[in-house]
Protein backbone atom coordinates (compact mmCIF):
# COMPACT_ATOMS: atom_id res chain seq x y z
CA UNK A 1 0.00 0.00 0.00
CA UNK A 2 3.03 2.22 1.09
CA UNK A 3 4.42 2.00 -2.74
CA UNK A 4 1.47 2.44 -4.27
CA UNK A 5 0.78 5.78 -2.81
CA UNK A 6 4.41 6.59 -3.14
CA UNK A 7 4.10 5.65 -7.38
CA UNK A 8 0.66 7.56 -7.17
CA UNK A 9 2.41 10.76 -5.99
CA UNK A 10 5.08 10.32 -8.47
CA UNK A 11 2.41 10.39 -11.59
CA UNK A 12 0.49 13.19 -10.09
CA UNK A 13 3.66 15.41 -10.20
CA UNK A 14 4.99 14.35 -13.40
CA UNK A 15 1.09 15.35 -15.21
CA UNK A 16 1.04 17.88 -13.14
CA UNK A 17 3.67 19.31 -14.49
CA UNK A 18 2.79 18.39 -17.91
CA UNK A 19 -0.71 20.28 -18.02
CA UNK A 20 1.59 23.10 -16.26
CA UNK A 21 3.74 23.53 -19.59
CA UNK A 22 0.81 22.75 -21.87
CA UNK A 23 -0.60 26.10 -20.29
CA UNK A 24 2.63 28.35 -19.94
CA UNK A 25 1.89 31.82 -21.86
CA UNK A 26 5.77 32.30 -22.38
CA UNK A 27 7.73 30.44 -25.25
CA UNK A 28 11.86 31.01 -25.46
CA UNK A 29 14.05 30.24 -28.22
CA UNK A 30 17.03 31.35 -30.25
CA UNK A 31 18.51 32.57 -33.71
CA UNK A 32 21.20 29.85 -34.12
CA UNK A 33 21.63 29.72 -37.47
CA UNK A 34 23.77 32.41 -39.92
CA UNK A 35 24.18 32.90 -43.51
CA UNK A 36 27.14 33.30 -44.90
CA UNK A 37 27.90 36.83 -44.35
CA UNK A 38 28.41 35.92 -40.50
CA UNK A 39 28.32 32.38 -40.10
CA UNK A 40 32.01 32.25 -39.02
CA UNK A 41 31.05 34.05 -36.18
CA UNK A 42 29.44 31.34 -33.82
CA UNK A 43 26.32 31.48 -32.25
CA UNK A 44 23.34 31.76 -31.31
CA UNK A 45 23.12 35.14 -32.04
CA UNK A 46 20.02 36.11 -30.42
CA UNK A 47 17.21 35.24 -28.56
CA UNK A 48 13.68 35.51 -28.48
CA UNK A 49 10.92 35.84 -26.21
CA UNK A 50 7.12 35.35 -27.17
CA UNK A 51 4.67 36.70 -24.14
CA UNK A 52 1.10 36.12 -24.76
CA UNK A 53 -2.07 37.47 -22.91
CA UNK A 54 -4.13 35.53 -20.89
CA UNK A 55 -6.88 36.36 -23.89
CA UNK A 56 -4.71 34.92 -26.29
CA UNK A 57 -4.88 38.09 -27.98
CA UNK A 58 -1.89 40.07 -27.60
CA UNK A 59 1.53 38.98 -28.01
CA UNK A 60 5.03 40.72 -27.24
CA UNK A 61 8.10 40.00 -28.93
CA UNK A 62 10.96 40.56 -27.46
CA UNK A 63 14.71 39.61 -29.51
CA UNK A 64 17.85 40.01 -27.20
CA UNK A 65 21.62 40.25 -28.32
CA UNK A 66 23.50 37.30 -27.13
CA UNK A 67 27.46 37.16 -26.63
CA UNK A 68 30.03 34.44 -28.10
CA UNK A 69 33.29 34.42 -28.15
CA UNK A 70 33.59 38.07 -27.15
CA UNK A 71 31.70 39.28 -29.81
CA UNK A 72 27.96 40.46 -29.49
CA UNK A 73 25.32 40.40 -32.07
CA UNK A 74 23.69 43.82 -32.00
CA UNK A 75 20.55 44.06 -34.60
CA UNK A 76 19.58 47.06 -36.45
CA UNK A 77 18.62 48.28 -39.97
CA UNK A 78 16.40 46.71 -42.90
CA UNK A 79 15.19 44.14 -41.29
CA UNK A 80 16.17 44.93 -37.88
CA UNK A 81 13.80 41.85 -36.64
CA UNK A 82 11.53 39.53 -38.33
CA UNK A 83 8.54 36.90 -37.70
CA UNK A 84 6.25 34.81 -39.43
CA UNK A 85 2.90 35.23 -37.69
CA UNK A 86 0.46 32.58 -37.17
CA UNK A 87 -2.86 34.69 -38.07
CA UNK A 88 -4.39 35.86 -41.42
CA UNK A 89 -4.76 39.71 -39.78
CA UNK A 90 -3.03 41.64 -37.04
CA UNK A 91 -1.79 44.93 -35.96
CA UNK A 92 1.51 46.13 -34.79
CA UNK A 93 2.20 48.17 -31.52
CA UNK A 94 4.96 50.13 -30.61
CA UNK A 95 8.28 49.38 -31.23
CA UNK A 96 11.04 50.04 -28.71
CA UNK A 97 15.26 49.62 -28.71
CA UNK A 98 18.02 49.64 -26.31
CA UNK A 99 21.43 49.32 -26.40
CA UNK A 100 23.39 48.89 -23.37
CA UNK A 101 26.83 49.78 -24.89
CA UNK A 102 28.09 53.12 -25.72
CA UNK A 103 27.60 55.82 -28.16
CA UNK A 104 24.08 54.21 -29.92
CA UNK A 105 21.03 55.53 -30.25
CA UNK A 106 18.68 52.59 -31.72
CA UNK A 107 15.73 53.25 -34.23
CA UNK A 108 13.87 54.67 -35.15
CA UNK A 109 11.46 51.98 -36.07
CA UNK A 110 8.85 51.36 -38.64
CA UNK A 111 6.48 48.93 -39.85
CA UNK A 112 8.15 46.79 -42.31
CA UNK A 113 5.49 44.52 -43.74
CA UNK A 114 6.52 41.80 -45.67
CA UNK A 115 10.26 41.55 -46.55
CA UNK A 116 12.84 38.79 -47.59
CA UNK A 117 15.64 38.39 -45.02
CA UNK A 118 18.74 37.13 -46.86
CA UNK A 119 19.32 33.36 -46.87
CA UNK A 120 16.07 33.03 -44.60
CA UNK A 121 13.38 33.28 -46.87
CA UNK A 122 9.93 35.68 -46.71
CA UNK A 123 8.31 37.03 -43.12
CA UNK A 124 4.81 38.68 -43.24
CA UNK A 125 6.21 40.71 -40.62
CA UNK A 126 9.51 42.91 -40.65
CA UNK A 127 10.93 45.82 -38.44
CA UNK A 128 13.30 48.24 -39.65
CA UNK A 129 15.32 51.00 -38.39
CA UNK A 130 17.29 53.78 -39.00
CA UNK A 131 20.51 52.92 -41.44
CA UNK A 132 23.50 52.36 -40.11
CA UNK A 133 25.50 50.31 -36.70
CA UNK A 134 25.54 53.05 -34.03
CA UNK A 135 21.39 52.90 -35.00
CA UNK A 136 21.95 49.26 -34.24
CA UNK A 137 20.30 47.92 -30.51
CA UNK A 138 20.80 45.19 -28.60
CA UNK A 139 16.52 44.69 -27.25
CA UNK A 140 14.30 45.36 -29.60
CA UNK A 141 10.37 44.82 -28.11
CA UNK A 142 6.85 44.91 -30.20
CA UNK A 143 3.40 43.99 -29.59
CA UNK A 144 1.04 41.68 -32.09
CA UNK A 145 -2.58 42.17 -31.27
CA UNK A 146 -4.67 38.90 -33.47
CA UNK A 147 -7.41 40.34 -35.16
CA UNK A 148 -7.99 37.52 -37.34
CA UNK A 149 -8.76 35.34 -34.24
CA UNK A 150 -6.58 33.98 -30.58
CA UNK A 151 -3.55 32.10 -30.47
CA UNK A 152 -3.82 29.10 -27.95
CA UNK A 153 -1.03 29.67 -26.85
CA UNK A 154 2.86 31.68 -27.21
CA UNK A 155 3.80 28.55 -29.14
CA UNK A 156 1.21 29.22 -31.74
CA UNK A 157 2.07 32.78 -32.49
CA UNK A 158 4.82 32.40 -35.28
CA UNK A 159 4.76 29.66 -37.54
CA UNK A 160 7.87 28.50 -40.07
CA UNK A 161 7.82 30.03 -43.63
CA UNK A 162 8.85 28.35 -46.77
CA UNK A 163 12.28 28.13 -45.57
CA UNK A 164 11.50 26.66 -42.36
CA UNK A 165 12.31 29.93 -40.50
CA UNK A 166 9.98 31.72 -37.92
CA UNK A 167 12.24 34.71 -36.56
CA UNK A 168 15.27 36.18 -37.85
CA UNK A 169 17.27 39.66 -37.26
CA UNK A 170 19.75 41.68 -39.37
CA UNK A 171 23.04 41.22 -36.96
CA UNK A 172 25.92 43.82 -36.58
CA UNK A 173 28.73 41.91 -34.79
CA UNK A 174 30.63 43.79 -32.91
CA UNK A 175 33.34 43.50 -29.93
CA UNK A 176 31.93 43.20 -26.00
CA UNK A 177 31.01 45.51 -24.83
CA UNK A 178 29.66 47.56 -27.67
CA UNK A 179 30.82 50.81 -28.29
CA UNK A 180 29.75 52.74 -31.12
CA UNK A 181 33.00 54.55 -31.78
CA UNK A 182 34.33 51.16 -33.24
CA UNK A 183 33.24 49.37 -36.66
CA UNK A 184 31.22 46.17 -36.93
CA UNK A 185 33.47 43.09 -37.87
CA UNK A 186 30.58 42.09 -40.18
CA UNK A 187 27.14 42.07 -41.13
CA UNK A 188 24.33 39.51 -41.97
CA UNK A 189 21.05 37.83 -41.01
CA UNK A 190 20.05 35.26 -38.24
CA UNK A 191 17.54 32.54 -37.97
CA UNK A 192 16.13 30.08 -35.79
CA UNK A 193 17.68 27.37 -38.35
CA UNK A 194 14.51 26.06 -39.41
CA UNK A 195 12.28 23.19 -39.00
CA UNK A 196 14.78 21.87 -36.23
CA UNK A 197 13.71 24.94 -33.93
CA UNK A 198 10.07 25.26 -35.03
CA UNK A 199 8.06 25.42 -31.50
CA UNK A 200 6.01 22.06 -31.10
CA UNK A 201 5.45 21.53 -27.29
CA UNK A 202 8.01 19.25 -27.12
CA UNK A 203 8.53 19.67 -23.42
CA UNK A 204 5.36 19.13 -22.74
CA UNK A 205 5.19 15.80 -24.99
CA UNK A 206 8.41 14.30 -23.16
CA UNK A 207 7.22 15.14 -20.01
CA UNK A 208 3.75 13.56 -20.73
CA UNK A 209 5.13 10.66 -22.37
CA UNK A 210 7.64 10.13 -18.96
CA UNK A 211 3.99 10.06 -17.14
CA UNK A 212 2.80 7.28 -19.41
CA UNK A 213 6.43 5.61 -19.61
CA UNK A 214 6.53 5.74 -15.30
CA UNK A 215 2.50 4.68 -15.48
CA UNK A 216 3.95 1.57 -17.04
CA UNK A 217 6.82 0.60 -14.99
CA UNK A 218 4.29 1.00 -11.83
CA UNK A 219 1.70 -1.41 -13.53
CA UNK A 220 4.63 -4.13 -13.72
CA UNK A 221 5.79 -3.60 -10.21
CA UNK A 222 2.14 -3.89 -9.12
CA UNK A 223 1.84 -7.12 -10.65
CA UNK A 224 4.93 -8.58 -10.10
Amino acid sequence: MKKLKYIAAVLIAIAGLGLQQAKADTFDFNLTTGNSAIAGYSGPYASVHIDLNAAGTVATITFTSLTNSGNIYLMGDGGSVAVNVNATSWTLGTVTGTNAGTGFSPGAYSDGGTSNQDGFGSFNQNINSADGFTHSADRITFSLTNTSGTWASAMNVLIANAQGAFAAAHIFVTTSPANASNTALATGFAANGGSTNVPDGGTTVMLLGAALSALGMARRFLTS
